[in-house]
């Protein structure tokens, strides 16, 4: 037996397991930033953190946050929007960090193989929507850059002043599924964190976990996801598979 041969062999049982995931989806949902690009690719994410911290320093707040959290610009904005609630500060530090992404949006590195999944989802006629934790302005900017915007047909659901509804929350979801009068139980969602899998199950949505190394494989796994892949495509191939 080769090594390509096993290699294959340890594969069939996800490459299984995800076909029967989207069989009989009606509906997809992407997270941005993981599925569809490296959002921080130029703009580094611990940068951006680093800079909202510097920003929130020469107002006078400290953040409390783990060296983790530090690196985290997502982490950073919660935090603030914990101890200061529904505040001009909380407004105007969400302001600066989707400045950050839509700079990050010119620059974003596509993730391998999705760009032909998306197109190849969107000519079979399934309605696809993106819901994401990220600016919905910095995504609209990705996916015209991309020239992927008509297969999204606007359907792009971020976050809102209201940080509490951020994922884990599925109200980006769910106003997605609503604009599309979509049937959770028969739509997919692709995602690349754990708050991606529990919005998805709160949502009543299966979940496809999307992992492009072995600890973010090994967290989704942890935190109860049942199909992780490491490559869309081989989501493509099921998809191509499906439509020939």
């Amino acid at each position: 037996m080769t090594p390509e041969t096993t290699d294959l062999e340890q594969a069939a049982p996800v490459i299984e397991r995800a076909a029967q995931a989207i069989t009989g989806a009606t509906c997809v949902l992407f997270d941005f930033d993981g599925p569809i690009c490296g959002l921080f690719a130029e703009h580094r994410a611990h940068d951006i953190a680093d800079r909202l911290i510097a920003w929130l320093a020469r107002r006078g707040h400290a953040v409390p946050l783990s060296e983790d959290d530090r690196q985290d610009p997502h982490a950073v904005l919660r935090a603030i929007g914990d101890s200061h609630p529904a505040s001009r500060l909380v407004r105007e530090l969400e302001a600066a960090l989707t400045d950050e992404e839509l700079r990050a949006a010119a620059t974003a590195a596509p993730t391998p193989y999705v760009d032909d999944l998306i197109r190849e989802w969107s000519a079979l006629g399934i309605p696809l929507a993106i819901a994401t934790n990220n600016s919905p302005r910095a995504a609209e900017r990705y996916v015209h850059r991309r020239g992927l915007a008509p297969c999204f047909d606007r359907h792009i659901y971020g976050r809102t002043a209201d940080l509490d509804r951020l994922k884990p929350d599925p109200d980006c979801l769910n106003r997605a599924l609503c604009a599309l009068n979509a049937d959770p139980a028969k739509s997919l969602m692709i995602g690349d964190t754990p708050s991606d899998l529990y919005a998805a199950r709160r949502a009543g949505v299966v979940f496809l976990g999307y992992a492009k190394d072995a600890r973010r494989t090994e967290r989704l796994l942890g935190a109860g996801a049942e199909v992780v892949v490491d490559s869309l495509g081989e989501v493509l191939g099921l998809i191509g598979g499906a439509s020939g």
